[in-house]
């Protein structure tokens, strides 16, 4: 990742101290659907490298999008991003706990 924000980024996450939540992949795209491929690869390297820090969401109900995204398709992309199930376990279930007091 060569953008000079994704250094930022890594650093706050690194930190201990910053979440981040992974979604609107339509929203952060140039090549779009169905596979959304530079979104993902961005996706996947956080999710490689802070799974801990992560949290996922679909950003439904979409509001303002001229072409309503896929829902499916975007829980789909979260295998994608997050192939390991620990780590999904982590970014749907125990971070969104952590996080928002839900323990």
């Amino acid at each position: 990742m060569s953008h000079p924000a994704y250094a930022v980024v890594r650093r706050l996450l690194d930190g201990c101290r910053t979440w981040m939540k992974s979604s609107g992949a339509y929203l952060n795209t140039v090549l779009g659907p169905p596979t959304y491929a530079d979104a993902t690869t961005v996706a996947k390297s956080f999710a490689t490298a802070v799974p801990e820090r992560m949290v996922w969401g679909s950003d439904w109900p979409h509001r303002g999008e001229k072409h309503m995204p896929d829902d499916a398709r975007l829980l789909d992309l979260l295998a994608e991003w997050v192939p390991d199930e620990h780590a999904r376990t982590q970014v749907l279930v125990d971070n969104p706990a952590t996080l928002y007091g839900f323990n």
